[in-house]
């Protein structure tokens, strides 16, 4: 069934409220001024009736979940809890965090003595393209290294070196802070090796001691408490739908940006 059918499916402006974006009378406005797309083609008719279950709808560019059985959820993972959803050995794990949400998983890992942002969904399709090196979906991590990390050591990880499962480069690094003995380093990657922050500072001879991940493509982990959950804006799923697609499109900032993480020292290994 297309989109340009008069007499089924269910009137544009209708799901569109239906799925959070606005009232039905902006919805309206939106359809009218030519904000909305259906299937990549510009709607401006209000009579249009479109297939919620096929039919892709966009609005300023950002696409629309039209599904309101999927979940998009942002944990701020705590330290010693394992990125596994029933973990074979018994240690914490994500489902105590994710109860009363129906068939949830988590999008990526996090080794266990790493703390911030995790995305917890029931949509496999976005899982899979956010998980994917080759959407280059960005995580900002902030870590605590030890000993005083020069522009040599950031030019270092940005330019790229060998580890053993191959090349690996920082998109973005800088320095944060430096105290006595200690750094604070912010890095962006794209890669989801295992253990890959904590490998790249090891190699450069600035080992770990805490680490956060503070950011996961446009959505960031602001002042949530570790241990809390929270469910993503409308305008945070559009932007993570985006992001899947391989546009960047930044989600508005947490209102409280000063409550930004900072990793705690963990053990010294």
């Amino acid at each position: 069934m297309g989109s340009n059918a008069e007499t089924e499916g269910v009137r544009l402006q209708k799901v569109m409220a239906a799925a959070g974006v606005a009232s039905r009378r902006v919805c309206e406005d939106m359809i009218t001024q030519g904000r909305v797309k259906v299937n990549g083609k510009v709607v401006t008719e209000l009579g249009t009736r479109i297939n919620p279950d096929v039919d892709k709808v966009t609005v300023g560019g950002t696409p629309v979940q039209l599904d309101n059985s999927r979940v998009y959820l942002a944990l701020n993972k705590p330290r010693g809890v394992v990125s596994s959803m029933a973990d074979e050995n018994g240690r914490p794990d994500l489902s105590q965090f994710v109860e009363g949400y129906d068939r949830v998983f988590n999008v990526g890992r996090l080794d266990s003595e790493t703390t911030g942002l995790i995305i917890m969904t029931n949509d496999g399709d976005l899982a899979h393209k956010l998980a994917h090196p080759k959407f280059g979906v960005t995580k900002t991590y902030v870590a605590r290294v030890e000993g005083v990390v020069t522009p040599a050591i950031i030019h270092k990880l940005l330019s790229g070196f060998e580890l053993e499962d191959g090349m690996i480069k920082a998109d973005k690094a800088h320095v944060v802070d430096v105290q006595p003995g200690e750094s604070l380093v912010e890095v962006v990657l794209h890669s989801g090796r295992n253990r890959i922050v904590r490998r790249m500072f090891e190699f450069v001879g600035h080992p770990v001691v805490g680490l956060v991940r503070r950011q996961f493509g446009p959505i960031q982990l602001g002042p949530l408490k570790e241990g809390r959950i929270r469910e993503l804006s409308k305008i945070e799923v559009g932007a993570l739908l985006k992001a899947a697609e391989g546009e960047v499109k930044r989600a508005p900032r947490p209102a409280n940006k000063r409550a930004a993480a900072q990793p705690a020292r963990g053990k010294r290994k």
